[in-house]
C-alpha cells in the first residue's frame, strides 16, 4: 500500500445491458458499497465510503476507475468530504478515470468542507476515448470555525485534467488561499461563500443546449452568480457562486435532469443522503 492512507480501484463493464464490476479492490481508509440499480437502464451506482470520517494531517488517498465500452456508472460519496486541520502536511487525494468509447460516467461527490487551518489538494485525471460522456460536479464549502470566520482554512487546490484520445483537452485549476488572497473580493468569491463547478463532456453538446440550460438556471435575484462556457471539445463548464450548498445542488440537479432526458431519455437518480 505504500504511503497511501486509502486505495480504491474499480473496473466496470457492460454485460447484457447491465453495468457490473469486473474488479473491485480497496484497502485502508477507503471502501465502496455494493452497487445499486435505481432503474431499469442497467446503470450502476456506487457509494464511496471513508470509514475514518474525515481527512487529517498527511492523509493520502488514491482512486482508480475504468469504464469499458458502453459501461454506465454513477459514483458518489456517502457524505461530505471533511478536511480538518493539517498543521504539518496537507491532505491529498488523486483520482484517475479511464473511459472507453460509448461509456458514461456521472461523478457527483458530496461537498468538500474545509475546516479551520485545513490544507487540501485534489487532482482528478479523466482519460476519455472519443465517444465517451462525462458528467462531473464538485462543491467547496467553508467549515465551521470557533470565531465565526467563514474562510478559516489555509489552502484548497483542486485540479482537473481531461484527455480525449490521449490529448489534453481541458485543464481546470482552482486554488483558494485565504491567508494570501482577498478571498471575498473580486476575482475570487466576490461576497459569496460556496463555489460549485460542473464539467460535462459529450458529443451531443450544442450551443442550443447551453442556451436552454442558461435560461433554465438564470435568475435576476442576487442569490447566486453563474457562468457557463463551451469547452474546446464537445462539452461545457459551469461555475456557480452562492451562499448555500442547497442552491448549488438545485442548479446542478436541474441541469442533470435536462441532460439525462435529452441524451439518454431517463431521469437521473436522487443521490442525496439527507
Amino acid at each position: 500500500m505504500g504511503n497511501w492512507t486509502g486505495i480504491l480501484r474499480l473496473d466496470a463493464e457492460e454485460r447484457r445491458g447491465k453495468t457490473v464490476a469486473r474488479n473491485v479492490y480497496f484497502q485502508g481508509a477507503l471502501k465502496v458499497m455494493r452497487p445499486i440499480y435505481h432503474d431499469e437502464s442497467g446503470q450502476a451506482c456506487y457509494y464511496i465510503l471513508n470509514p475514518g470520517g474525515g481527512y487529517l494531517d498527511g492523509d493520502r488517498y488514491r482512486m482508480q476507475f475504468l469504464l469499458e465500452e458502453n459501461a454506465k456508472l454513477t459514483l458518489t460519496t456517502q457524505s461530505a468530504t471533511k478536511v480538518y486541520r493539517t498543521p504539518k502536511l496537507d491532505a491529498y487525494q488523486e483520482t484517475e478515470v479511464i473511459m472507453k468509447k460509448g461509456s458514461y460516467l456521472e461523478y457527483i461527490p458530496d461537498p468538500l468542507i474545509a475546516y479551520r487551518n485545513a490544507k487540501y489538494r485534489q487532482k482528478n485525471v479523466f482519460r476519455l476515448e472519443k465517444g465517451a460522456t462525462l458528467f462531473y460536479t464538485d462543491i467547496i464549502t467553508p467549515g465551521w470555525s470557533p470565531d465565526g470566520k467563514l474562510f478559516s482554512y489555509s489552502m484548497l487546490q483542486l485540479m482537473n485534467e481531461i484527455y480525449i484520445d490521449d490529448q489534453l483537452a481541458v485543464f481546470d485549476h482552482i486554488k483558494l488561499s485565504p491567508s494570501s488572497q482577498i478571498i471575498a473580493g473580486l476575482g475570487f468569491m466576490e461576497g459569496y461563500t460556496h463555489l460549485g463547478s460542473m464539467i460535462v463532456v459529450g458529443e451531443q453538446t450544442s450551443r442550443e443546449l447551453l442556451d436552454r440550460l442558461y435560461q433554465d438556471v438564470h435568475s435576476t435575484e442576487k442569490t447566486y452568480s453563474i457562468g457557463l462556457s463551451m469547452l474546446p471539445v464537445p462539452g461545457f463548464a459551469m461555475r456557480i457562486l452562492a451562499n448555500s450548498t442547497q442552491v448549488i445542488e438545485g442548479i446542478f440537479s436541474d441541469c442533470h435532469h435536462i441532460l439525462s432526458k435529452d441524451w439518454f431519455n431517463k431521469r437521473p437518480s436522487f443521490l442525496r443522503k439527507y
